[in-house]
């Protein structure tokens, strides 16, 4: 019984520690991240060539924003992070995100993934930029994409504010939770 507890207990602080590291790149301009900027390029690059509508929605997004290495871990509780780069239109950085959720239910394993966030509107921009956090399921609508929706998505088809995909999923995550996904503006 003791041993579950521990597990249990250990998962979310694992989680806290790896995604409290404070970092900073040797001769990194303050401010700036360019290894997570990087990666977040390639990430969107990867979904790009897997997503055959997705150039044409990058260039009706306002913004996107892209973790390119979320950490999922789970035993009954579980707790998922990692940290991002919103994109403006012309590829300028907008600024940095981190993604924090935690779930509970019947869950075990882990994995990796990544998330890029179409923001369509001015509205879910600003909305991102000026409010304490965003909590996915409260504000802007998000509609995550599935490879079937992703390929029929036209320009007349897309009404919504925020379009999701979840990609690169590597490592194994079964069971049944519920779960709630907080983004928040950082400065690395």
């Amino acid at each position: 019984m003791f041993k579950y507890l521990r597990l249990i207990l250990a998962v979310p602080l694992m989680l806290l520690a790896v995604s409290c590291s404070t970092q900073q790149q040797a001769g990194a301009t303050p401010g700036t991240d360019p290894e997570l900027e990087a990666k977040a390029r390639a990430a969107l690059q990867q979904l790009v060539n897997t997503a055959p509508r997705t150039p044409q929605l990058q260039q009706r997004a306002k913004a996107v924003l892209v973790f390119p290495d979320i950490l999922k871990v789970g035993f009954i509780a579980g707790a998922q992070g990692g940290k991002g780069v919103m994109f403006g239109p012309d590829g300028t950085v907008l600024g940095y995100y981190s993604a924090r959720a935690v779930s509970w239910g019947l869950q075990a394993g882990g994995q990796t993934f990544s998330e890029a966030m179409f923001l369509m509107t001015d509205e879910a921009v600003n909305y991102l930029n000026s409010s304490d956090g965003w909590s996915v399921g409260v504000g802007p609508s998000v509609v995550v994409v599935d490879q079937g929706m992703g390929k029929s998505m036209t320009t007349t088809t897309l009404k919504d504010d925020v379009y999701a995909f979840i990609f690169g999923q590597q490592g194994l995550m079964a069971g049944l939770g519920v779960q709630g996904q907080k983004i928040t503006k950082y400065t690395p």
